[in-house]
């Protein structure tokens, strides 16, 4: 062999391509940068798109449960409240101190509400509800405790009717301190399920609970 066709990896021609040294420091500012990127994105999702809240207490039982966790499609992007969707608002009666509460849209503005308290059926523009997602019939009235609204009542505009699933166990649009509730403290739509409570019998999760809920 040709000795002086070999070259040693010491000996390239000065024109031979070097290593850029700052190749590396280049990679670093990139990923950097793909991770301060990254970072605002989830924040812009989280904060004006997207948020998470947990439900405190069994109001919208058995659709939610005590400590859920669910994602919320912010009320920015959701656009206005339809009627069966689940929403989470705040709410200027006292007790709540502007807490946010979860509850389902009966009716939307120009929509009348009748209740039938003792067969405990609701009713939407003289329709009857067909309601598969309540624990039990609506009785309650909050009437008993001179707290409750006069039947039938049409919602204005800009406002939604409200109420839980658990209808004889939640504080919702029949209670007069909430009433009717302005389109303007609904905070968002529930999308789903990400974490259900656990039992606070067993301590126990529901893995199945998981996912978009209706």
């Amino acid at each position: 062999m040709n000795e002086e066709a070999r070259q040693h990896p010491e000996e390239l021609p000065e024109n031979a391509p070097k290593k850029d040294e700052k190749n590396g420091g280049f990679e670093l500012y990139q990923l950097l940068r793909d991770m301060v990127y990254t970072l605002v994105a989830v924040t812009i999702v989280f904060v004006f798109i997207i948020r998470m809240v947990s439900v405190d207490g069994s109001s919208m039982y058995p659709t939610l449960h005590h400590s859920d966790y669910l994602a919320l499609l912010s009320s920015t992007i959701c656009g206005d409240p339809e009627p069966g969707d689940i929403v989470v608002m705040t709410v200027p009666a006292e007790e709540f101190q502007n807490e946010p509460i979860v509850k389902r849209v009966i009716a939307t503005e120009g929509q009348t509400v009748d209740i039938d308290f003792n067969a405990g059926v609701v009713y939407v523009d003289g329709v009857a509800l067909d309601e598969p997602y309540t624990y039990e019939p609506t009785y309650v009235s909050f009437q008993e405790i001179g707290e409750g609204l006069e039947y039938p009542v049409t919602v204005p505009e800009g406002h939604i009717f409200v109420l839980g699933d658990n209808r004889n166990g939640s504080s919702d649009s029949r209670y007069a301190p909430i009433g009717m509730v302005d389109e303007r403290d609904v905070l968002g739509k529930v999308l789903c399920i990400l974490l259900p409570g656990a039992d606070e019998d067993t301590g126990k999760r529901d893995w199945s609970r998981i996912g978009g809920v209706s």
